[in-house]
């Protein structure tokens, strides 16, 4: 079984004037079918592990795959789904406003949108080095914010990712250079609270 990238649902200039084309271009096609090429061959005579499992499977049960593998799948394989979760959340004509379960539960949870926004934005901004901010659920639908270094996925720690920020330099720094709370303020303009909404309610994306 070979895993692959998303089809990108939108042209790669489609998300300026907040990300620009050439990033959009370079962070889909070379960081992230980098990412897609080591995996394939990571897994190449693995299969009998990998056999009839998504991706996402593979990265909850991480300990499953052998040891003498294991880092280089969290490492190719969290590149890949974390990278396929941050462009299907963005959006160059987003939902700007959560609804229905997702929504009610970020009133429970954090109490109005805006604090959820400033809290994720808060953790991703403070992340050492290279990583991503998160908005998770746990197996409840409980949410939570967490952050994670490298490629490190929350689905290896027992949680579904919903919404990420990308806070790797190659995701913003050919626009923002060392501005990244500039980039992680804008990045809300597109992220599509639609899409959020979905994989919020089916726990992968559609």
């Amino acid at each position: 079984m070979k895993y692959d990238k998303i089809e990108l649902p939108y042209s790669y200039n489609a998300l300026e004037p907040y990300i620009d084309e050439e990033t959009v271009n370079i962070h889909y096609n070379k960081h992230l079918q980098g990412y897609v090429n080591k995996l394939n061959s990571v897994l190449e005579g693995y299969e009998k592990f990998t056999k009839g499992k998504t991706l996402e499977e593979i990265l909850s049960n991480i300990n499953k795959i052998p040891k003498e593998i294991r880092q280089d799948v969290i490492n190719q394989g969290g590149g890949v789904s974390n990278h396929n979760l941050y462009f299907s959340i963005l959006s160059p004509h987003p939902k700007k406003h959560p609804e229905g379960k997702l929504f009610k539960e970020i009133i429970r949870t954090f109490g109005d949108l805006e604090m959820l926004i400033e809290q994720v934005s808060e953790i991703a901004i403070d992340q050492f080095g290279s990583g991503y901010g998160w908005l998770v659920k746990d197996k409840h639908g409980k949410l939570k914010i967490m952050s994670t270094l490298n490629q490190d996925t929350p689905l290896s720690f027992g949680y579904v990712p919903i919404l990420t920020i990308d806070i790797w330099e190659h995701a913003y720094y050919l626009k923002y250079k060392n501005l990244r709370a500039e980039y992680v303020k804008n990045i809300w303009n597109i992220i599509d609270w639609g899409k959020v909404e979905e994989i919020y309610s089916h726990g992968c994306i559609k």
